[in-house]
């Protein structure tokens, strides 16, 4: 006879370390700060999400994604629950550092922490880190990014946009 393992809500964070943006696979559901709440009873899961955008296109790959992930690799769950809320709303301040990183990593610059008193925004060179950038467009290839072009390294790239709640 084997013991049953009991699902715990650290074991399914970890597992959903391994759940990516559908569109920037570096980054993970977790560091884009996504995961609002991991709630476990017995063997059945309960996962609360926050979109990053009202209307993102990716909403039900990454509820898909986020089930797949939790079945594969926890076997032992039961019953898995994911749901988005909009309350609290996402904003842009949830990134983890990790995402900052894995965002520039993929060739986005990460979301300024800081905007400013009249709503303006400025981040540097997803490349080289150049302060010497200018907007090109405010519309990006989604509606969660903008695009950019740096006057150092000659490279245009992506900024994801600032969310804030005092905005």
């Amino acid at each position: 006879m084997t013991a049953s393992v009991e699902v715990s809500a650290e074991r399914v964070l970890e597992v959903l370390k391994k759940v990516t943006d559908p569109e920037i696979d570096s980054i993970s559901i977790i560091d884009l700060g996504m995961v609002e709440e991991v709630t476990t009873e017995g063997n059945n899961v309960k996962i609360v999400l926050l979109p990053t955008f009202l209307g993102c296109p990716a909403l039900e790959i990454i509820k898909s994604n986020t089930m797949n992930a939790v079945q594969d690799g926890l076997p032992e769950v039961e019953d898995i629950k994911v749901t988005f809320v909009l309350h609290p709303p996402w904003t842009s301040d949830r990134i983890t550092e990790e995402g900052h990183v894995n965002l520039r990593k993929f060739g986005i610059a990460p979301p300024p922490h800081q905007i400013e008193e009249d709503g303006s925004w400025h981040v540097d060179c997803a490349y080289c880190g150049s302060t010497y950038v200018s907007m090109e467009n405010i519309f990006g290839p989604t509606a969660c990014r903008s695009i950019l072009y740096c006057k150092s390294c000659k490279n245009v790239f992506e900024a994801m946009k600032p969310v804030s709640t005092l905005m």
